[in-house]
């Protein structure tokens, strides 16, 4: 059993709480048991899992899945445990895997976000949770927005991180115009627009466009959409959260889908 905080694995482990280190060593973390349940449930390989001897004596059937999916498995104390994990109060897990196993092109199809700059975790990881419910096609995030694989982000996931298409497109400009070139329509979420989102046709291959939580959305990317909308609100409200943007029209393109 690992027990040590100066073992070299710990101090590895514990480097990818920084974006500067996961990207260096190309790993990131999951950390909680629903976490990895869903990792093994889409078979994503695993680098290192460590446990607590709690949480395998509790857990023994994931605990011999995830061995069996990853390089290299660890008992590891409670004080180590606290160590590498990123939250407060772990649940007694944490696994390191391999970045640039997803996506690199998403199909124009269906339904897709596409988000510019998205700066907080929490609404990345709840636009990620949300795409899925509604069966979305993918996401894109501009190359300046959070990582994808923050622990955070994969935290509000509530694990559909591993289930829906997901990618980083450097030229997002350049992305939404592919979208278009291939017969789907852009919609952008504008707060001057004179269309209401309920008032566009969602049965269509759609992207949705979304900005960056204070900006907005640049203007440039705003003027290229086909469709621009705003979500109303009552006087004296200046915005809605992304995420609840992002997750309205998302449910009433479902709810045109289904009724159609």
């Amino acid at each position: 059993m690992l027990t040590s905080l100066q073992n070299s694995l710990v101090k590895q482990i514990r480097k990818l709480h920084s974006t500067k280190e996961r990207h260096k060593q190309q790993l990131f973390l999951l950390e909680g048991t629903h976490l990895l349940e869903e990792a093994c449930a889409v078979n994503y390989p695993l680098e290192t899992v460590c446990c607590t001897p709690d949480w395998q004596a509790a857990h023994s059937s994931l605990w011999e899945e995830a061995c069996s999916r990853c390089d290299r498995a660890e008992i590891v104390s409670r004080e180590v445990l606290d160590a590498i994990a990123t939250t407060v109060q772990p649940d007694g897990v944490v696994a390191t895997a391999k970045r640039g196993q997803r996506q690199t092109q998403l199909p124009f199809t269906g339904l897709v976000l596409a988000l510019e700059t998205v700066q907080d975790p929490g609404n990345l990881g709840t636009m990620i949770r949300t795409a899925a419910a509604v069966g979305a096609s993918g996401l894109w995030v501009s190359g300046d927005s959070v990582d994808l694989d923050s622990p955070k982000v994969l935290r509000a996931s509530a694990g559909q991180w591993f289930r829906l298409q997901t990618a980083v497109t450097e030229d997002l400009k350049a992305t939404v115009q592919q979208s278009q070139q291939a017969g789907m329509q852009v919609v952008a979420t504008l707060p001057d627009a004179t269309l209401t989102y309920w008032e566009v046709d969602w049965r269509k291959p759609s992207l949705i466009l979304l900005g960056n939580e204070g900006a907005g959305l640049s203007a440039d990317l705003a003027a290229i959409a086909d469709q621009q909308v705003r979500i109303p609100l009552s006087p004296g409200v200046e915005s809605l959260n992304v995420a609840i943007a992002a997750a309205l029209m998302l449910y009433e393109a479902q709810r045109q889908l289904v009724c159609q």
